[in-house]
């Protein structure tokens, strides 16, 4: 998978997620085993033959009432500034968690670039596949059940269908499975 000299790097494309653990504003157990995967078993020492592209696509307003911050208002009545303020607090939370996995690139030396979008993620994901044409795309999974898929839905297999490039779905290692699986 090394680069030729001269050649460009080899770019892949990490799509990276919040925890959804109440009070664990990291990133998510799957997105972290996949980026550490990524790593672990293809970039190796090779950190010049690689480029990761670090995508984090946060759910809509209407789609998350805790992503847009209700648990945080103190009155049902919220008004205009209310609403921008939870906006700005999520893209820095976006940014933080983009800033975890751009930091630990640099540390060991990997060119990265790293970027927010925003709607359905599986969606966006295989858009942003389609326009940025990774080399191919690595994606956490959370082993989910078939009962627990038809409520939840697995990003990882409508990437897995769907997206224009090979993708690698990396499941979280069992131990690291909280109590209800459907966390991440």
């Amino acid at each position: 998978m090394a680069a030729a000299e001269g050649t460009a790097p080899t770019r892949i494309m990490v799509a990276v997620n919040e925890s959804t653990l109440k009070g664990y504003p990291h990133a998510s157990i799957s997105s972290r085993g996949a980026f550490d995967w990524t790593l672990n078993k293809i970039v190796r020492t090779n950190t010049s033959d690689f480029k990761l592209l670090l995508l984090h696509v946060q759910v809509p307003d209407e789609d998350d009432s805790e992503l847009i911050g209700f648990d945080d208002v103190d009155s049902i009545f919220a008004s205009p500034e209310d609403f921008r303020t939870m906006k700005r607090r999520d893209k820095i939370r976006g940014l933080h968690l983009l800033e975890y996995f751009v930091n630990h690139c640099h540390e060991i030396g990997v060119a990265c670039e790293a970027w927010i979008k925003i709607g359905d993620p599986k969606e966006v994901i295989c858009h942003e596949v389609n326009h940025v044409q990774p080399d191919f795309l690595v994606v956490g999974s959370r082993g989910l059940g078939p009962f627990q898929k038809v409520f939840v839905g697995t990003v990882s297999e409508f990437c897995v269908k769907h997206a224009d490039c090979p993708v690698m779905a990396i499941k979280r290692n069992a131990s690291q499975t909280p109590q209800d699986p459907v966390d991440d």
